[in-house]
């Protein structure tokens, strides 16, 4: 488990080394609070009051070395420091983590901008379920989980300083490797200043938006996917994962791609639910369509999306299902992925794969 969510935090870390002390950079301090959104109604008695959290940032500001940066209107990347409280002490006791951040601006000002925020990483709980003695925390089951964010920000500049206004979701979860595992999702406002300690030097408004990302082609591939999977009751067997992916992906702007897949999955967790039937291979086995969004960063995508199942007997879970990640391509065809299949909030696995596209070139 440990070397899997530090395979997920490595990897976003890697993408995002990019920046060095020789480029724009600050740090930044928020205040965030909010409520622990129930998702399902067993998780009722969970919220008592309101969330509270405090982040510590530090970001560098791309200038343009690389050609999807001025694509992108030159977003910030950094990491951040993370501590709060879930809304009940007793029971959920701390949160702590640290991600790694990419802030996209939509509008780019020179003392304006409004930024889209993805952030991944690496989240501790300072309390997890017990059956004796913390039978009441069905929201988390593991020490160490995966922490993802999405936020939207307004920050107004003032010469070095700025100060922001912000929304934003933090999602803390295992990916379902062990139960209970409903999973915290925490809806937050929050207000911030920042400053930078070296100041930006290049005009959002007068780079070139360039791009090597080849529009208007179509691209067909395939992604084989492992991972494992715990069910109800707590403490036992875990089951494995099997799937294939088939798609089609075409990118008709620089920072808009879109695909369109099939899914055939094969997950060993179903002869767990309602142990009492009888069920086979062909029983368990699950079809379904799929299309996501993609935000591609030169070889480096992040995939956001929605399925629907065609195929599925048992029917244990919701209807739709979900997914949020990150996939890496080489030039030769080869990808890795790294994604996090849920159905709405409550998650289903985390997508191990590798994967091929047909017609690239290197």
């Amino acid at each position: 488990m440990l070397k899997y969510l530090c395979t997920f935090v490595l990897i976003f870390l890697a993408i995002f080394s990019q920046s060095q002390l020789n480029r724009a950079w600050g740090i930044e301090g928020r205040f965030k609070t909010g409520i622990l959104l129930g998702h399902r109604p067993v998780m009722g008695h969970l919220a008592q009051h309101h969330a509270f959290a405090g982040e510590v940032s530090f970001l560098f500001r791309t200038e343009g070395q690389k050609k999807w940066h001025s694509a992108y209107k030159l977003p910030d990347l950094g990491f951040t420091l993370y501590g709060g409280t879930a809304g009940n002490e007793e029971i959920l006791g701390y949160n702590f983590g640290v991600n790694s951040f990419i802030s996209i601006p939509f509008i780019a000002k020179p003392k304006f901008r409004l930024n889209g925020k993805i952030a991944a990483g690496l989240g501790v709980a300072t309390k997890q379920y017990d059956p004796i003695s913390n039978p009441k925390n069905v929201a988390m089951s593991t020490p160490l989980n995966v922490m993802i964010c999405f936020a939207l920000d307004a920050k107004y500049y003032v010469k070095s300083n700025w100060v922001s206004l912000g929304i934003d979701m933090t999602h803390f979860s295992n990916g379902a490797f062990k139960v209970p595992n409903l999973g915290i999702n925490l809806p937050f406002i929050s207000i911030a200043y920042g400053r930078f300690l070296r100041k930006p030097q290049i005009d959002t408004l007068r780079i070139k938006k360039e791009t090597t990302m080849p529009l208007r082609k179509l691209f067909f591939g395939a992604t084989a996917i492992f991972s494992t999977k715990e069910v109800f009751p707590t403490g036992g067997k875990k089951y494995p994962v099997f799937a294939l992916n088939l798609h089609a992906r075409t990118f008709l702007k620089p920072r808009v791609g879109w695909e369109l897949a099939l899914d055939f999955i094969s997950k060993q967790a179903l002869f767990g639910y309602r142990p009492q039937i009888e069920k086979t291979q062909l029983d368990i086995f699950q079809i379904g369509v799929y299309g996501g969004y993609l935000l591609p960063l030169d070889n480096f995508h992040f995939v956001l999306g929605m399925g629907y199942y065609v195929r599925d007997k048992y029917a244990p879970d919701d209807s739709l299902y979900h997914r949020v990640g990150m996939r890496y391509y080489l030039k030769n065809g080869i990808h890795f992925n790294l994604v996090l299949k849920s159905h709405w909030a409550k998650a289903d696995y985390v997508e191990y794969g590798i994967g091929y596209s047909f017609n690239t070139k290197k």
